[in-house]
């Protein structure tokens, strides 16, 4: 074939020695005319002595003064030199760079490039029409469809199937007869090629004799062979001794596999790294740990432990090098290391601690215990280790030698103190008080001992005595950390003690006017610790600063109320109300924890004390008519209402004697009330629903709808009464009014989230889905933090939407009780029992006075929760005393309900709810 040369074979299409064209160099980058000057600057500092570097003026290149010291008068004759060569240049520059340009000019005219001959033709393409090009053929890949789809070759194990098949088509034998390569080669005078009319010439061994078969069973039996073959080679390898193990071959494989993260490389670049770090510095203990860890994690064992004994040579006096070497050996030569380790380190308690560890028999750990106290006998580490091993007994006689010892040790003294009788631990205590006067631990545990010898008068004293003792020592009394210590006090039970300590430390580094505010804070604190006497010792020695704070006797009461005794909140309350007699929230308290207990009289009492105090409170007035009503004393909770009409005439008193009279049943008295009342309190909407609800009870529709759009002429803000007059055009069939007032109500009351809501739910329960939807789009564009429209908007979604639209309400709304309560639903009705639970919980911590939360959480208990979660719901809601939601109100309003109590509430409102969801 004729030879061919490509352009790579030959280089440019320009010689070596042509003058380069840098005119198309970005600035900066050519290497003509005054430019060259710049990038030929950097100079080796090395002289080159090579012959083309030598000239007769110069010599070499480079000064051959350049190791000499460089002085001022160099310095000034380099400048006058650089100056005149500047001068000279600067005189020759334009005629250089004009015959420079001259000769590439020429050059380029001589030999121009392959682009410049095709510039021509380049600039008649701006001729060329849009068709023209569009009509120019493509490129064909000449290449034929082999080579421009090169596939690789796919081999394909041929199944055992396939032998078999072929071996049984046709009787081939395989080996040539004799006879035949006696007629010439292949050729037999017998027709048929290969075939002879001889059957036998099979031959033994993967052909079963006389048949056509292929032997599978054989061909797996020689394979094993052959392996077996190998690997007994392989073992018998080594003078006889067996180096692989046939059987454990393939499983041993596997612990070849490095165990660690790092790739391999990392590895070897680590090796060579800590080897250099060895050899430069032999002495050096974290060197040889370093090394050592690097072959535990990648396996090799062995290698580390050799390289930590080598270590321990290397660096007899390092500790951590000692313990890196017990740690990598097994038992036995641990020990060995470590009994190593003590001889050049008599001094090392973490040696000795660790050789008590590698005991297993407690005997010998007390020996090597013992052993190390006799070294090192001021060790509090090794004194402690040593006492937890031995009977209370062996221990006090052993801790009474500890503090000689070691005298500032406030835990053996402590331990001392603890482990000895009364009159032996106050001597001890008194003794280490000596030893160590700047302790508070000290002080405390001789408070306590005193506390748990009966000795309750002495405690205040030793607190007392504490603080004055410690300060005269110049020790700072931190307020935190002595209330942290009354905290522990309370949890262990010592009352008095940590009463003292608070009593002692609460007033200590706080400004006059944040003493309250603090105060309060240190209680929650202490009652979310769980540290219930210090929270009341802090409120009882805040009252006694501020006897005549409403806000404080408040929150006391609260607590105790919460985590008290009954006793302990009446006591605290009949406190209060002599200091504070015209706070009445102090008085309906005490009032109410009577009636609670069943003492009625009591409460009677009370609120006639708290008449006295507040003669014409409408509060007191209303809880002595709630008093008699739920006790049956209709007649006294009349005249109580009668009297509070005429001496302290208020909208909420003529209210509740409208109720009072609709749910005993005298509808005519209540109408004529309600009629009274709205003379005087016209604006009051509260009147208007009930006058409104009176007559839609006795089926006096006309009248209804006048009374609730009077009120709404008196009252356009007020939300229930739009409600309450949609809900009646809606329930008397006329859909389109009640649909206008709604929409009316909204331009009255823009961005409230109820008003939108009914109106979703109007269009809903009217069978309009699609409206629903658009309107619940726009209540949401209006409305986008409202929780209640959120939730709502979850359920109308299709199932497998709700989880989405939960996520974006929750994004929105992330503290909103009725989101989180749809979110529990949303769980509940998917069956995650246990995410629903969580979420109930989170949603009534949130709010506990939504009632419908409460409702929804019970009755999820009664279908999946057992007996005592129930009870607790139930009892939890009772605490809470909810007052609000949704279904909540509708059945606790409802005049059939209104003596019943919480809990029976919840279990009415659990029953009407339906699992629709």
């Amino acid at each position: 074939a004729t030879g061919f040369t490509t352009r790579s074979d030959i280089g440019p299409a320009r010689d070596a020695n042509d003058p380069v064209d840098d005119r198309h160099a970005p600035p900066g980058k050519r290497t003509v005319g005054d430019q060259m000057k710049k990038n030929q600057t950097a100079d080796d500092d090395d002289e080159d002595l090579n012959d083309t570097n030598y000239d007769e003026f110069n010599g070499y290149a480079g000064s051959l003064f350049s190791s000499g010291p460089y002085e001022k008068d160099d310095e000034e004759a380099d400048a006058i030199y650089a100056a005149l060569d500047k001068r000279m240049d600067e005189r020759r520059k334009e005629r250089r760079e004009q015959r420079e340009k001259e000769e590439i000019e020429k050059y380029r005219m001589e030999r121009p490039k392959i682009q410049q001959q095709f510039s021509d033709l380049k600039r008649k393409l701006a001729e060329v029409t849009e068709e023209e090009w569009l009509s120019i053929p493509e490129v064909g890949d000449a290449r034929n469809k082999r080579q421009r789809n090169p596939r690789y070759e796919k081999l394909t194990p041929v199944p055992d199937s396939f032998f078999a098949k072929h071996l049984q088509s046709g009787e081939n034998h395989t080996t040539v007869d004799p006879r035949q390569t006696q007629f010439g080669g292949l050729n037999t005078p017998y027709p048929g090629g290969l075939n002879t009319p001889y059957p036998g010439g099979m031959t033994p061994g993967l052909m079963t004799p006389g048949t056509g078969e292929l032997d599978m069973r054989k061909i797996g039996q020689a394979r094993n062979t052959l392996m077996d073959m190998r690997l007994s080679q392989v073992s018998d390898s080594v003078s006889g001794q067996t180096v692989v193990d046939p059987k454990g071959y393939l499983t041993d494989l596997n612990s070849m596999i490095p165990t660690h993260g790092g790739d391999i490389n990392d590895i070897k670049k680590a090796r060579l790294l800590l080897k250099s770090v060895r050899e430069t510095n032999p002495h050096h203990p974290p060197a040889w740990i370093a090394s050592a860890r690097l072959e535990e994690v990648t396996g090799k064992l062995q290698v580390a432990r050799n390289l930590i004994m080598k270590g321990t040579e290397m660096c007899p006096k390092s500790e951590d090098v000692w313990l890196e070497a017990a740690r990598l050996q097994p038992g036995d030569t641990a020990k060995a290391v470590v009994a190593q380790a003590v001889r050049h380190l008599p001094q090392s308690v973490r040696i000795y601690i660790r050789a008590a560890e590698l005991e297993t028999d407690i005997r010998a750990k007390k020996r090597v215990l013992r052993k190390a106290l006799e070294h090192v006998p001021n060790s509090v580490r090794l004194w402690k280790a040593a006492v937890e091993l031995e009977e209370p007994e062996d221990a006090r006689i052993m801790l009474s030698r500890a503090v000689e010892c070691c005298p500032t040790s406030v835990e053996l003294w402590l331990a001392l103190a603890r482990l000895e009788t009364y009159e032996n631990a106050r001597k001890v205590l008194n003794k280490a008080r000596e030893n160590i006067p700047t302790d508070r631990h000290i002080w405390i545990t001789a408070a306590k001992l005193e506390e748990a010898n009966g000795n309750t008068q002495m405690v205040e004293k030793i607190i007392d005595r504490a603080i004055t003792s410690l300060r005269a020592n110049g020790v700072e009394i931190n307020r935190e950390q002595w209330i942290q210590d009354a905290e522990e006090c309370d949890k262990a039970g010592s009352v008095a003690t940590c009463q003292a300590i608070m009593r002692a430390v609460i007033g200590i580094g706080i400004e006059e006017e944040d003493r309250k505010h603090t105060w309060m804070e240190d209680a929650d604190s202490c009652v979310a610790h769980n540290a219930l006497e210090c929270a009341r010792a802090i409120y009882a020695y805040a009252l006694q600063v501020f006897p005549s704070k409403k806000s404080v006797w408040l929150r006391a009461a609260y607590f105790e109320k919460n985590h008290g005794t009954r006793e302990s909140l009446e006591a605290l309350l009949q406190r209060a109300v002599a200091h504070c007699p015209k706070a009445e929230v102090l008085w309906l308290m005490g009032a109410k924890s009577k009636w609670l207990a069943g003492d009625v009289p009591a409460a009677r009492s009370i609120l006639a004390l708290a008449f006295q105090a507040n003669p014409n409170s409408e509060e007191i007035w209303l809880a002595a008519v709630k008093l008699e009503s739920e006790n049956n004393e209709y007649e006294r909770a009349r005249r109580l209402l009668a009297k509070a009409r005429s001496s302290a005439p208020t909208a909420r008193v003529f209210m509740k004697s409208v109720k009072l009279e609709w749910v005993l049943g005298n509808i005519a008295a209540a109408q004529e009330l309600c009629e009274e009342a709205l003379k005087h309190y016209e604006d009051f909407p509260k009147l208007w629903m009930m006058k409104g609800q009176i007559e839609e009870q006795t089926e006096l529709v006309e009248r209804a709808r006048e009374a609730y759009n009077q009120g709404l002429k008196k009252c356009p803000h007020s939300i229930p009464l739009w409600l309450l007059l949609s809900r009646l055009e809606e329930k008397v069939g006329q859909l389109t009014r009640a649909r206008a007032i709604l929409e009316k109500s909204r331009l009255k009351n823009p961005k409230n989230p109820d008003l939108w809501l009914e109106s979703v739910r109007l269009e809903y329960r009217a069978g309009l889905k699609n409206i629903a939807n658009t309107l619940m789009a726009k209540a949401l564009q209006e409305c986008p933090n409202s929780g209640i429209l959120w939730s709502e908007a979850i359920f109308l979604e299709a199932r497998p939407q709700r989880k989405t639209k939960s996520v974006d309400a929750l994004k929105k709304c992330e503290h909103d009780p009725h989101v989180l309560l749809a979110v529990a639903k949303l769980f509940w009705s998917e069956r995650k029992i246990t995410k629903a639970r969580e979420w109930f919980h989170r949603t009534v911590k949130i709010d506990s006075d939504l009632g419908d939360a409460w409702a929804f959480f019970y009755k999820f208990e009664l279908q999946h929760g057992t007996e005592e979660q129930q009870e607790e719901v139930r009892k939890r809601c009772e605490n809470a005393e909810p007052r609000h939601g949704e279904l909540w109100c509708d059945v606790s309003k409802d005049i059939e309900n209104w003596q019943k109590k919480i809990g029976e509430i919840l279990m009415l409102v659990a029953a009407k709810l339906k699992n629709t969801f």
